[in-house]
C-alpha cells in the first residue's frame, strides 16, 4: 500500500447505530474503504445487539453497553484473525446491529378454513384470527439462519414465514386435540396459551422469542354456523311441553281471527289448540301413546268451551254442559 493510499483510508473510531424506523431487524454498519482502529469505541444501545463477522463467520456478539475494541473485548475475532497478544490495527470486519425491541400487534389469520375432526359435529372447518408479538432473542442464530449478509433486513421479510408457521402449528394442534369446537371457542385464552407453547420452540430455532399469542376469534364458516345456531336453539327450548304451551298461547290472537269470529271463533280456536297441545305432550311421554285424532270428515266436533271431542249433532257438551252453536 502506498503512502497516498494509506492517507486516503478512513479509520473508524466510533461504531454505533441510531434506529430510524420501527421495521428494521438487522443493519450492517457501512465499512466500504474503512477500517477499525485499535481502541475504537462500540456503542450498543438498549434494545439492540451487535455482532462482528469475519470472512463470513460470526465472531463476538455484544449486548447493550459501551466497549473499547481490543483483544480482550474481541476474543473470538482475535482467534479467527490469528492475533496473539498484539492487536492488529487497523483491521477490517463486518459489524451488524440487531433490533431486539418487541414487535407488537403482529396480525395472524387463517387465509382458508382449517379442517379438523370434531367429536360432536364430525369434520368441521375452522377460521381464526388474532395478534402476537416477538423479538430477536439470539442474534447469532438469527444472523446465521435468517438475515445473513444483507445490508438491511426488515420485519416484512419474515412476516409471511411467521404467519405460515403459526397456521401450520395450529393445524397440528387441532388435529391432536380432543377438545370439542364449542369448548375451544369458549376458552380462547387457554387455547392461545397452548398454541404459544407449541410455537415457542419453532420461533427459538430462528433466533426469535414469542412474547405473546392471542386468539381473538374462532368461528365456523357461515354454512356450518347456521346448523349450529339451530342446534343451540333446540337446546334452549328445554321442556318441549312448556314450549308447546307457549306456542299455543301465542297463537290465541290468530285463533280469535278465524272464520266465525267473535266468541265462537275464539272458543273453537282455543279449544282446538289446547286439544292439539295435549296430544303432542301425551305423545312425548314415554310408554304412552297419543289418543287417536278424529279423522277428517268424522261425525265429531270440539266443545266451544272445554275443547272436548263430542258428536257433531250434540246440542250440549256432555263434559262441561255448555250449549253448542
Amino acid at each position: 500500500m502506498s503512502l497516498r493510499d494509506f492517507l486516503e483510508k478512513q479509520f473508524i473510531d466510533v461504531i454505533q447505530w441510531t434506529e430510524s424506523d420501527q421495521d428494521t431487524l438487522a443493519w450492517r454498519f457501512p465499512m466500504r474503504d474503512m477500517e477499525i482502529q485499535n481502541g475504537g469505541q462500540l456503542t450498543v444501545r438498549e434494545s439492540q445487539a451487535s455482532a462482528f463477522v469475519n470472512e463470513g463467520r460470526i465472531a463476538d456478539v455484544f449486548a447493550p453497553g459501551l466497549y473499547t475494541l481490543n483483544t480482550r473485548t474481541l476474543p473470538l475475532l482475535t482467534n479467527l484473525m490469528n492475533w496473539d497478544k498484539e492487536f492488529k490495527s487497523p483491521f477490517k470486519s463486518d459489524v451488524y446491529f440487531f433490533s431486539t425491541r418487541m414487535k407488537t400487534d403482529q396480525r395472524w389469520g387463517t387465509a382458508t378454513p382449517i379442517t379438523i375432526r370434531d367429536k360432536e359435529f364430525g369434520a368441521v372447518r375452522l377460521r381464526g384470527y388474532g395478534i402476537y408479538s416477538w423479538h430477536v432473542f439470539d442474534p447469532r442464530i438469527f444472523h446465521t439462519k435468517i438475515s445473513g449478509t444483507r445490508d438491511t433486513y426488515l420485519v416484512g421479510d419474515i412476516e409471511g414465514q411467521l404467519r405460515n408457521t403459526i397456521i401450520a402449528t395450529m393445524t397440528d394442534a387441532f388435529a391432536q386435540s380432543t377438545v370439542p369446537f364449542l369448548d375451544m371457542a369458549a376458552n380462547q385464552t387457554e387455547l392461545g396459551r397452548k398454541i404459544a407453547e407449541s410455537l415457542k420452540p419453532v420461533f427459538a430455532a430462528l433466533g426469535l422469542m414469542l412474547d405473546t399469542f392471542v386468539v381473538e376469534n374462532l368461528s365456523l364458516p357461515e354454512e356450518l354456523q347456521k346448523p349450529l345456531d339451530a342446534r343451540i336453539g333446540m337446546n334452549m327450548v328445554g321442556d318441549m311441553g312448556r314450549y308447546t304451551q307457549f306456542q299455543v298461547a301465542n297463537s290465541m290472537p290468530i285463533a280469535a281471527a278465524n272464520e266465525g269470529g267473535g266468541v265462537a271463533g275464539a272458543g273453537v280456536g282455543l279449544g282446538a289448540g289446547l286439544a292439539m297441545a295435549q296430544q303432542v305432550m301425551n305423545a312425548m311421554k314415554p310408554g304412552e301413546s297419543a289418543p287417536p285424532t278424529p279423522a277428517s270428515g268424522a261425525a265429531t266436533k270440539f266443545c266451544l268451551n272445554c275443547g272436548k271431542s263430542i258428536a257433531r249433532g250434540a246440542k250440549f257438551c256432555p263434559e262441561c254442559g255448555t250449549a253448542q252453536g
